[in-house]
């Protein structure tokens, strides 16, 4: 596997920005997409069980209505492809019975092999947590995915911005998930930046490394 150097890393991350104006006549390639719909495909989450999906918008009118549940945020009209992050509500066992079988298939292990994983995490994710719990562990498992896709997109050369800013019930509703058992958390426009967005070259604020790297 080639891998990128320190450097060449860094100078990805010191790039990227949270881009406020999106070039609308720039749209993602096939391949390029392909490689950052991966990165959310093989992000890492708690037990590896997935308690998320992530719906890519393109549809000129579908944007246009979430921009309005965007609070008028422009990304999200002219971004190339907006990514809702979407967590489940409430964890159940038809959800774990599937990931271990997709384990065994994957692996080629008998799905009984797995009874005592399955039992765990049926117990830890579903016995063990309320309603209010189970949805903030899947959220929390949607923010890895969004850091995963975010930096990937970053090592590609496009651009992001992540939403917090939106109202997730409106998404919801929009996105036709209300009543479905799962959640919009956030979301993330990807593109590329306008030549006239203003902040774009601004140089990052950051506190130095002392004040955030703690070395014992």
């Amino acid at each position: 596997m080639s891998k990128l150097t320190g450097t060449q890393f860094v100078e990805a991350m010191e790039w990227r920005n949270a881009t406020k104006k999106f070039d609308n006549t720039k749209k993602i390639d096939e391949k390029t997409w392909s490689a950052l719909e991966q990165s959310l495909i093989l992000t890492p989450s708690s037990y590896g069980v997935m308690p998320y999906k992530f719906i890519v918008v393109q549809n000129p009118e579908l944007k246009a209505k979430l921009k309005d549940a965007s609070y008028g945020q422009t990304q999200t009209e002219d971004c190339s492809h907006l990514v809702v992050f979407v967590a489940k509500e409430k964890m159940d066992v038809e959800h774990i019975t599937k990931y271990v079988e997709k384990i065994a298939s994957v692996r080629g292990q008998n799905p009984t092999d797995l009874d005592g994983y399955k039992k765990m995490m049926i117990s830890n994710l579903v016995e063990r947590m309320n309603d209010e719990q189970s949805l903030k562990w899947a959220t929390n498992q949607a923010y890895i995915a969004l850091g995963t896709f975010m930096t990937a997109a970053a090592v590609l050369g496009v651009d992001t911005c992540p939403f917090e800013g939106i109202n997730p019930s409106k998404y919801d509703e929009i996105l036709g998930l209300s009543g479905t058992g799962w959640k919009t958390v956030c979301a993330c426009p990807a593109g590329f930046r306008a030549s006239d967005d203003k902040y774009a070259d601004l140089k990052k604020v950051r506190f130095e490394t002392k004040d955030l790297i703690v070395h014992k």
